[in-house]
């Protein structure tokens, strides 16, 4: 464990986000016990209350463990972490990690159709205007990255539709991942939101109430492009 002392104005931030790195990087194993509060702070030249805020959230974030009066330990995030830790597992080392990758990409594909299909049995009244208003922005626009920003927007109303809690904060987590990659993808994504026709349909099946068409409608406006990203993945992680 390389602690480096800290020198960020927000310190708990700062010993947060280096204890969160070795975790996630495996450099700190589960079960793995951490130096006293005294000693990271003796170490990371910071006050113990520092210390001990930034354990409270890496505990909070089900990355270690913290026994009143004793030690802390390293947990399995993959096991005790939430959706929160998706960005920061996303790029490690100035690297994108392929796994998770490809592990958003193939939940982006299953997820989409069944929350299309919830929207179409759920929908509420105002629906109708705001699907409306998505589908013809995004025909109005030229940039590849706004279009895609666009096509969030529309996915965004899809996920209210469905009124599922579980589904609205895996979306919001997925989102705030996918973004910051827009500039990137958007040679890949523009054959996705440039099939207005297919947004239309998708939303005309919600606003319906045909639940299996907006499911299927969802499955074929995604695929595509799902796959050539998934096929992209494959060649750059075999040139590796």
């Amino acid at each position: 464990m390389a602690l480096r002392p800290v020198h960020r104005r927000s310190v708990p931030e700062d010993v947060f986000d280096q204890v969160m790195s070795d975790v996630l990087s495996g450099e700190m194993q589960p079960g793995e016990t951490l130096p006293s509060e005294r000693r990271l702070a003796e170490v990371l030249g910071v006050s113990r209350p520092a210390i001990r805020e930034a354990l409270k959230r890496l505990a909070a974030a089900g990355l270690v463990e913290v026994r009143q009066g004793g030690s802390t330990t390293v947990r399995d995030f993959r096991r005790t972490a939430g959706l929160d830790l998706l960005p920061q597992l996303l790029m490690r080392g100035g690297e994108l990690d392929l796994a998770v990758v490809r592990s958003i990409l193939e939940t982006r594909l299953h997820n989409g159709p069944k929350v299309a299909e919830l929207a179409a049995r759920r929908h509420g009244p105002d629906t109708r205007e705001a699907l409306e208003a998505a589908v013809r922005a995004l025909s109005e626009e030229t940039d590849p990255v706004a279009a895609q920003r666009y096509a969030l927007d529309f996915w965004d109303l899809i996920v209210d539709g469905a009124d599922s809690i579980a589904f609205r904060l895996m979306f919001n987590t997925l989102r705030a991942t996918y973004e910051p990659a827009l500039p990137a993808l958007a040679a890949v994504m523009t054959g996705e939101v440039g099939q207005v026709d297919a947004y239309r349909a998708l939303a005309e099946a919600v606003l319906s109430g045909d639940a299996t068409a907006a499911r299927d409608n969802a499955h074929r406006l995604l695929e595509p492009a799902t796959t050539a990203l998934l096929d992209a993945l494959n060649e750059l992680e075999e040139s590796r």
